[in-house]
């Protein structure tokens, strides 16, 4: 912004005395300051202020009905960051009126009767600063808006690595994505309904689908195994849960936290029979007994290299015969009143119907 550009903005004078504001008016205006709103109410200030936007304002301390000092407390209470400067108008040259003005907000000063080369150099001086200050605001701006641009950047970054970490684990196990995807939104949707945040059904949604993520750990010969686990062959696939936990660790952000709880604690049960770490009741994470819910119900609707896929009414049936012993009763219920919810979310996220 040039000093030419301030020079066509407003400058704000306020005085009860119509002699001085025709006075200041013909001083500045041979200057070529274009736009003075001339105020002989300080009751209007305020309003005139927001509606004019000044760079400057010329401000009078003795005036009936509000003076200069109450004036300035009002501009203060606006809380605007570019407040131009204030240059007190009085004929007052105790120490004391000067400090009170200096100390309520204004930065000069100047003395009626006015000497007319000294108003001139005060008000460019203070210009000149008032567009050095607003250079720094926008640029601060400018920056802030570029570190924000930034940030939403690297979280959906992140969010993208995590969705597709999640996705490989799902891959792993001969399935396709639109598990984590059902699993993922019928997630959010139970932690909706028991009154979680908008922000924290959010964060479900990105971290749930690195619940399995531990299944990269699991040796191929075990992770593809067509038919039922051997007992040993079972025990090491129960360490997915552990290795996702591992290897979660190690990041404090909100998703990261939330996805490690996930991981570790999907599998334990609400009767304590659960793994890796056995696990009881509210012990286990609330995230972790919604994952949990919202998984087992998807895994038993959807079809599997050893398995047909289950009826929703038979899936449903072994979930109510499972509350208070897998699952948490309380969350079953709330499942059970938003099946309608999670079955349209199943449809919406269907496997693709293979060709032929």
């Amino acid at each position: 912004m040039s000093t030419e550009s301030l020079n066509r903005e407003c400058i704000l004078i306020v005085d009860d005395e119509p002699a001085n504001l025709k006075l200041l008016d013909k001083m500045l205006r041979s200057q070529g300051y274009q736009s003075l709103v001339l105020v002989d109410d300080p009751r209007l200030v305020v309003d005139l202020y927001r509606i004019t936007q000044p760079v400057l304002i010329l401000l009078d301390i003795n005036m009936p009905h509000l003076d200069g000092y109450q004036v300035m407390e009002q501009l203060k209470a606006l809380n605007d960051p570019l407040l131009p400067p204030i240059v007190i108008l009085t004929a007052q040259h105790g120490k004391d009126y000067l400090l009170r003005a200096l100390a309520a907000g204004a930065r000069d000063f100047i003395g009626k009767p006015f000497d007319r080369n000294e108003l001139l150099m005060r008000v460019r001086n203070l210009l000149d600063a008032q567009m050095a200050h607003r250079l720094m605001y926008d640029q601060k701006t400018v920056l802030e808006d570029m570190v924000q641009a930034r940030t939403e950047e690297l979280r959906r970054t992140r969010l993208q690595i995590v969705q597709r970490l999640g996705m490989a684990a799902e891959y792993r196990d001969e399935e396709t994505g639109n598990h984590i995807l059902r699993m993922s939104h019928s997630c959010a949707l139970l932690a909706r309904a028991i009154g979680w945040s908008e922000a924290d059904c959010d964060l479900i949604l990105n971290a749930s689908p690195m619940h399995d993520i531990g299944k990269i750990g699991i040796p191929d010969a075990i992770m593809l195994k067509p038919g039922k686990f051997e007992p040993h062959e079972w025990e090491i696939m129960q360490t997915h849960a552990a290795i996702g936990g591992k290897l979660l660790e190690g990041d404090d952000s909100t998703l990261m936290c939330m996805a490690r709880e996930i991981a570790l604690t999907h599998h334990e049960k609400w009767d304590g029979s659960g793994y890796p770490n056995g696990l009881a009741g509210e012990a286990i994470p609330q995230s972790g007994r919604i994952a949990a819910l919202a998984d087992v119900f998807d895994a038993l609707t959807s079809v599997r290299p050893y398995k047909k896929a289950w009826t929703v009414e038979a899936a449903v049936d072994l979930i109510k015969d499972n509350k208070g012993r897998h699952f948490d009763p309380t969350l079953v219920e709330v499942f059970l009143q938003e099946l309608p919810g999670i079955v349209t979310i199943r449809e919406r996220f269907a496997e693709p119907v293979a060709p032929g």
